[in-house]
């Protein structure tokens, strides 16, 4: 946990509507990510953490400041080297799952190691059968997403993210799409991710009772950090009520 594997030097971001209108998502954010921590990122609609997170994500770039990952400057790379990252050091997940429908399971979390390259297919069926293991999901590789609950539609795309040995992971509202059920237990697997392998997590939420789980909550408004501060470590209720920060 001493080195710093994300460094984020006074971002800004404006989006250009027209000649008159200028948007400043972004207001000169600052923060860093030590190796290993679990953080949420919250907000109102608007706040800027969505954009923060496709900054963070290689998806979009800066109108100013500098982004770190894991030593490798952001503003120096071109659009292939930036695809070349989001492939090897980052490892996503989204609320809507992003499966590939006539993929098996397995075939779904083998797809990023294949893209990489280098891997016998041998290795790369050992590697997804063994994170899909890891999920919960043995016995499922070769079912399709249409044969598999919301629930364990993430933990195939949890795994996805994994196989390539990321340097974080960004999960976008990962629970959106769930029951409290499958948010109760998605939240547990990404926490036990966390401590057994120390696999660094940044996720997007709305929700208090997920960001419960996180160790550290950062809270945009207007495009700016208002708070940043470790989660007060309580009895985490199920998610059966769902409070929304706004």
């Amino acid at each position: 946990m001493e080195d710093k594997v994300i460094e984020i030097i006074g971002i800004e971001k404006t989006f250009i509507l027209s000649e008159e209108v200028q948007v400043r998502a972004l207001k000169g954010v600052s923060f860093d990510v030590r190796r290993g921590e679990y953080i949420a990122i919250m907000g109102a609609s608007g706040s800027g953490k969505s954009t923060l997170m496709n900054i963070l994500g290689f998806l979009d770039t800066p109108t100013g400041g500098k982004y770190v990952l894991d030593g490798i400057d952001g503003s120096r790379l071109d659009n292939d080297e930036k695809a070349e990252i989001r492939n090897t050091k980052i490892g996503f997940v989204f609320q809507g799952f992003n499966l590939l429908a006539r993929t098996s399971a397995l075939e779904n979390v083998e797809l990023p190691l294949f893209y990489k390259g280098g891997v016998t297919p041998r290795d790369l069926s050992s590697k997804a059968k063994h994170l899909l293991a890891r999920v919960g999901l043995s016995g499922r590789e070769d079912h399709y997403p249409n044969k598999l609950s919301g629930g364990e539609q993430q933990r195939v795309a949890i795994a996805r993210a994994l196989v390539n040995d990321p340097a974080i992971i960004l999960a976008d509202e990962p629970t959106g799409n769930l029951d409290s059920h499958n948010t109760k237990e998605i939240m547990e697997l990404f926490t036990r991710l966390n401590k057994d392998i120390g696999i660094t997590i940044i996720m997007v939420t709305h929700e208090a009772d997920v960001a419960a789980y996180t160790d550290r909550k950062v809270v945009f408004r207007d495009g700016m950090i208002i708070e940043d501060a470790p989660i007060k470590k309580t009895k985490i209720k199920t998610a059966a009520s769902k409070h929304k920060l706004s």
